[in-house]
């Protein structure tokens, strides 16, 4: 599954999806299989969407290959094909990888750059799998 755009100046998941598109995978990610009911009636408490809209969302994120859906009696159920954190894993990796491919060293440069905004454990983290790569060289 490949996400064909990343939005840089947005936040969370909205890098990803659109608002509406985000909010319905938040749900899904902290729930189980949820009909389109189900993500409609929580997304009604914050006056967001009707039914039609919410059903053609879901239905779009099934044909991307983001949800998967199975059909129950009459109701279909929806639950996402990955975890939160196997989906922003697979998209950063691939981020990182296009980015390598296209720019290599100036990447590596404003990756370390940016080494100094965050904290000791995460430096310390990039150390290790740098001898470890060292290693299997």
């Amino acid at each position: 599954m490949n996400i064909r755009k990343f939005k840089m100046h947005e936040s969370g998941l909205n890098r990803f999806f659109g608002p509406l598109e985000a909010k319905i995978m938040d749900i899904l990610w902290n729930h189980d299989e949820m009909t389109i009911k189900e993500v409609q009636h929580i997304l009604e408490k914050d006056k967001t969407k009707n039914f039609n809209t919410v059903m053609t969302v879901m239905n779009r994120l099934v044909e991307k290959g983001i949800l998967q859906k199975r059909t129950e009696g009459r109701s279909s159920l929806y639950k996402p094909v990955q975890s939160r954190d196997e989906f922003l894993n697979v998209q950063s990796k691939e981020m990182t990888t296009e980015l390598m491919d296209e720019f290599g060293n100036v990447v590596v440069s404003h990756m370390l750059d940016a080494l100094e905004d965050v904290d000791d454990e995460l430096v310390a983290k990039l150390e290790m799998k740098i001898k470890e790569l060292k290693k299997e060289r």
